[in-house]
């Protein structure tokens, strides 16, 4: 059974048409598998997560993607989310005058459309903050308002937590991280993790992937998947780089 398909996916920029980033790349996840994304700088791998969550900014030319067997190719960014499927950013927004609570509160209203159980909610996020060792007053404060860089991160793992997706696409979630902040985004990765959910990462990095099971990792390469392999595959690019992969 396959969690996420990706069948010949295809795309260029929205302001550069003439610029085909994703070429005839192929990706299949099952539940229950983390699966790695590396490759150079402009390989296509932040486009991929981009074109997944239906970005504006990319143009699917040919492909689809399937989630659950469902085609969610082109379908609403909100719908897809809806559906199952969380993205963490690069460089997270922030959003004065929302609380971080108020923000938890409202994603996971419109993902479940069930009324929150303040108690149960509370408690929950309590728990997960913990866990990321993260400070509980910053539920008060304004969305990552004021936030470090790991803060922000590790808020990207917290909402991944509350909200509980099918797939979880985490996108140089350890960028800028230090050792401490990458153990426990690691850690935030394993909580969520179970037989029936799925992880894709973006990473330029080894580091976040050395406290987790990694299933599968691929090399992207001027838009295309050139190798797959297990983990030992990440510790080969980190001794050698990508000259190997790279014609």
């Amino acid at each position: 059974m396959k969690l996420l398909e990706i069948s010949n996916l295809c795309t260029i920029a929205e302001d550069d048409r003439d610029k085909e980033i994703l070429k005839g790349l192929n990706l299949d996840i099952a539940p229950g598998e983390i699966h790695v994304i590396m490759g150079p700088n402009g390989s296509g791998k932040s486009t991929l997560a981009n074109t997944i969550f239906s970005s504006p900014r990319y143009i699917v030319t040919e492909g689809s993607i399937k989630l659950d067997g469902e085609d969610i190719t082109n379908l609403e960014t909100d719908k897809i989310a809806k559906k199952g499927v969380f993205m963490s950013f690069q460089t997270p927004e922030e959003i004065p005058g929302v609380s971080l609570a108020q923000f938890l509160k409202t994603a996971k209203h419109s993902i479940t459309s069930e009324k929150t159980n303040l108690y149960k909610f509370t408690t929950e996020v309590e728990k997960y903050m913990n866990e990321l060792n993260m400070k509980y007053e910053y539920v008060s404060r304004d969305f990552n308002v004021g936030f470090s860089g790991g803060e922000k991160k590790k808020n990207e793992i917290l909402q991944m937590l509350i909200l509980n997706p099918k797939l979880a696409i985490l996108d140089e979630t350890d960028s800028g991280l230090d050792v401490d902040a990458i153990r426990t985004v690691s850690r935030g990765i394993s909580l969520y993790k179970n037989d029936k959910n799925a992880v894709l990462i973006i990473t330029h990095s080894t580091k976040i992937l050395e406290n987790l099971k990694i299933d599968k990792v691929h090399i992207l390469v001027d838009g295309k998947i050139v190798k797959s392999g297990d983990g030992s595959l990440a510790k080969i690019v980190e001794e050698n780089g990508y000259s190997e992969f790279v014609k």
